[in-house]
């Protein structure tokens, strides 16, 4: 498919209690230490909770910064990023591929900027992950 890029990125999950502007605050204190995020997930977790997926284009720096915000990661763990041109049958290409492969998708998302580009996360199991890597040609 023209127009696309499909690449490895790696990422971590913190917990953080559910509070107004909790990621806010969080968000911004990474963004002074000079993390970029590729992607970025926060999902409920507990009565109390919440759990942040964090894509971070240099995970080493995200490691670094952790540390200085007071924030415990768990990971890497890795995904495939796809970025590209908006058009009918994006994503079920991809997953073509990975079915002809015999990869499993395990859970994904995707969004489009309304200006005809879309990203889109897949989480591949572990021990399915080189394969689908092998498949994408990553």
């Amino acid at each position: 498919m023209e127009d696309m890029s499909i690449r490895r990125v790696d990422y971590f999950y913190a917990t953080v209690k559910d509070q107004p502007c909790g990621a806010c605050h969080l968000l911004c204190r990474l963004q002074d230490q000079g993390v970029n995020l590729c992607a970025f997930h926060a999902i409920p977790f507990g009565a109390d909770s919440t759990q942040l997926v964090l894509f971070p284009e240099d995970p080493d720096r995200l490691i670094r910064a952790a540390g200085s915000v007071d924030m415990v990661l768990t990971g890497p763990q890795h995904a495939i990023l796809v970025q590209g041109k908006d058009e009918p049958g994006a994503l079920g290409e991809i997953h073509r591929q990975l079915c002809d492969g015999g990869v499993n998708v395990y859970s994904s998302y995707a969004v489009g900027d309304g200006a005809g580009r879309f990203g889109y996360v897949l989480h591949i199991r572990p021990d399915e992950f080189e394969t689908a890597a092998r498949v994408l040609n990553l």
